[in-house]
């Protein structure tokens, strides 16, 4: 009842991106339209959903996209973390430490007070902006939906975003990119960024929200929130790199076709996006039936009363639906049959001991390749399909070349037929990052377990040697392109949480994955471990809001450049770029020294030493602090200090037999050089960068 007074109150309004080839002004005006954002002939607009059908029908509307934001977190098992391999040298974050950089984040559940978002010493608060999507509070927002804050005051005076006290994930991402670290080993990857935050809406938020408010919320209001981060670098003219730890499935329909281009008219010099490849990486959720091979197939199962599945092909085929009844019950549907159709929908069913099972079929033209044909399958009947019953789906013939991608329920096996076995892991790359000039992140696996805060270890084994951890999702995409792009390590990492959240749930299970709790300003914080693709995302956006403090026009065709140039391999045998590394692991100090240009440097390394760190202390002088007796063990070794013109400025002898040095570089100018250590040994010979 309260829904229908609602809608009778206010038509409900739906944000979506409409392509108009002319009259575009009159178009929107006359229906009613509000526009938001354009970028050439495409708009992002708030549509009366009563005129959408008017507006499908103009001569110059081309495409309306309005897929609901129904992505989910990205999130894994919360467990463990430590300081990780590829970040490791502390010394790197004292020559670029993503100062005068944008790092934007959207997500949801964020505690603005934590101290981890001001500087190292809780003086300086670097959040400048946070537009909060789903707040109610609207009067006098120019904004579409909720509103925004902004300044030290009105941001800590709020507290935390609308959902704070039921989310925390975006506190934990933030903390990944741009945490200063606040009295712990935990700093964030660009510690000196600025910070501005876009909280928008998820399925978690969905209790929230009003219902007559659901369309609002759109992949075109993720795109406003892309834009509002990017205009507020653009504001104050320093450029950015946003992180975004959220993502829906593909699909061959195209909701993704003007959403992609409105992200291209976005990025561009210094205005970069990453987002996380998604958590499905060991889901069974794919079939490929080659051409000349009669079927394939498998069994489904689900707990719920209906699964489906979508079918991509080249040529006519024929499903065919088997329930193993006494006697095996056998429904097939030739294609040919549903192209037949007026609307290219067929219904089948059948009636086994007084329980109904209907199969549809619903074809329409890929998105992608116009001359292949996509059927979305519908298999539904009483509770627990698949289970009740074992049921089977076979896709059969010889002249197609068929792929059959999992959208709910489960792919199985069952001794009933063992030959209908064909179900793999693949395909599944979320959206966001799936797009062409999005930069997609996976994750890797290095700790394997914490202790947390009550002393209890907890376990989350992803690997302990950088391999891709298991969850995170695979490529190629459904347009048949490589993805991820990258990968960082995303399993059992350690970052902020929400005060505001675990004072309102001191209970959730992930609380028992907090490592410390603390108290600041009369609030208790706490150190959380968490994993996911969602964790490896912010690890690499703020990667490259360090190459943006070396390089401010860096676009994201260039940083894809350098990760192609610079990043690790877990496994030299495979070929790069690949379907589950990408180019490999980011490398922050390669990708430096390929942007500085100083990679090439005769006699300087290109990785850091492990057991050794260099730290510029201020007036020109240099520390060098060798760990345990590696310094000790030394008898000598030498220092040579490169510009970034790659020329030599200095060379020093040195005695070994200390733990710490101080070498007066005093005489050199200010700014920033590649400083390499030879000492004969691999733990302590290496190269890194300072700001002196």
């Amino acid at each position: 009842m309260l829904r229908q007074m609602v809608a009778q109150r206010e038509t409900p309004t739906v944000c979506a991106f409409i392509r108009i080839t002319d009259d575009a002004d009159r178009i929107l005006r006359q229906n009613g339209c509000q526009k938001l954002a354009q970028a050439g002939n495409i708009y992002i607009a708030a549509i009366p959903a009563n005129r959408l059908g008017a507006l499908s029908q103009e001569r110059n509307v081309s495409r309306i996209e309005a897929r609901r934001g129904t992505h989910a977190l990205m999130d894994s098992m919360a467990i463990h973390l430590n300081a990780l391999p590829v970040y490791a040298g502390t010394s790197l974050p004292q020559a670029y430490t993503g100062k005068d950089v944008v790092m934007g984040i959207m997500d949801i559940g964020f505690d603005l007070t934590h101290p981890n978002f001001y500087d190292a010493q809780a003086s300086n608060y670097r959040i400048k902006r946070l537009w909060d999507q789903i707040s109610p509070d609207t009067i006098g927002s120019s904004l579409f939906v909720g509103r925004d804050y902004s300044g030290e005051r009105e941001l800590l005076d709020l507290g935390c975003s609308y959902d704070g006290k039921q989310q925390t994930h975006g506190t934990h991402t933030l903390g990944i990119a741009a945490g200063s670290g606040y009295n712990s080993p935990y700093r964030g990857m660009a510690w000196e960024s600025d910070i501005c935050l876009v909280n928008n809406a998820t399925t978690e938020d969905i209790a929230l929200i009003d219902t007559a408010d659901y369309d609002k919320y759109t992949f075109a209001t993720d795109a406003l929130g892309f834009k509002y981060i990017f205009d507020y670098a653009q504001s104050v003219g320093k450029p950015c790199v946003v992180s975004f730890s959220e993502g829906s499935e593909q699909d061959f329909y195209g909701y993704d076709v003007l959403y992609y281009a409105m992200l291209d008219s976005l990025l561009g010099p210094g205005r970069i996006l990453v987002a996380s490849a998604g958590n499905n990486g060991n889901v069974v959720n794919f079939i490929h039936k080659e051409r000349g091979r009669e079927r394939a197939g498998t069994f489904v199962q689900t707990s719920i009363d209906r699964m489906s599945l979508t079918a991509k092909a080249d040529a006519p085929f024929m499903l065919r639906t088997t329930i193993y009844n006494t006697e095996p019950v056998i429904i097939e549907i030739p294609t040919d049959e549903v192209l037949a159709r007026e609307d290219s929908c067929y219904t089948d069913s059948v009636l086994i001991d007084d329980r109904m099972y209907y199969i549809t079929l619903t074809a329409y033209p890929s998105c992608y390749i116009p001359t292949e044909t996509c059927y979305d399958i519908e298999l539904r009947a009483l509770a627990n399909l698949g289970s009740h019953k074992p049921l089977s789906v076979e896709f059969l013939g010889r002249d197609a070349d068929i792929e059959v991608y999992r959208n709910s329920g489960n792919l199985v096996t069952n001794p009933l037929v063992p030959e209908l076995c064909d179900a793999t892991v693949g395909r599944t790359i979320h959206s966001p990052s799936s797009a062409p000039r999005v930069i997609c992140v996976g994750a890797t696996g290095y700790r394997i377990g914490i202790t947390n805060y009550l002393g209890e270890y907890r376990e989350f084994n992803q690997g302990n040697d950088g391999r891709r951890s298991s969850y995170s999702s695979i490529g190629p995409t459904f347009d048949g392109r490589i993805k991820p792009d990258v990968m960082a390590p995303g399993s059992n990492i350690i970052s902020s949480y929400s005060s505001y959240y675990l004072e309102n749930n001191p209970q959730a299970g992930d609380i028992r994955s907090d490592v410390e709790h603390f108290e600041f300003r009369g609030r208790t914080y706490s150190w959380n471990s968490n994993a996911g693709t969602s964790m490896a995302t912010p690890a690499v956006g703020g990667a490259i809001a360090l190459w943006l403090q070396a390089k401010p026009t860096l676009t994201p065709e260039e940083a894809m450049n350098v990760i192609a140039h610079t990043s690790s391999h877990y496994d030299e045998s495979l070929s790069y770029p690949n379907n589950e590394y990408g180019y490999g692991q980011i490398d922050v100090y390669r990708g430096l020294l390929y942007i500085l240009g100083i990679d090439g440097i005769e006699g300087l390394s290109q990785h850091q030493p492990k057991a050794v760190s260099i730290l510029p202390i201020g007036q020109g002088q240099l520390q060098l602090r060798f760990e345990g007796n590696e310094g000790l063990s030394t008898p000598s070794f030498s220092i040579r200090i490169f510009n970034t013109s790659g020329q030599l400025v200095s060379t020093q002898s040195l005695t070994g037999g200390q733990e710490e040095y101080t070498i007066d570089l005093s005489s050199l100018p200010r700014g920033v050089y590649a400083v390499q250590v030879n000492t004969g040994q691999p733990t302590t010979t290496g190269s890194t960068l300072v700001r002196l």
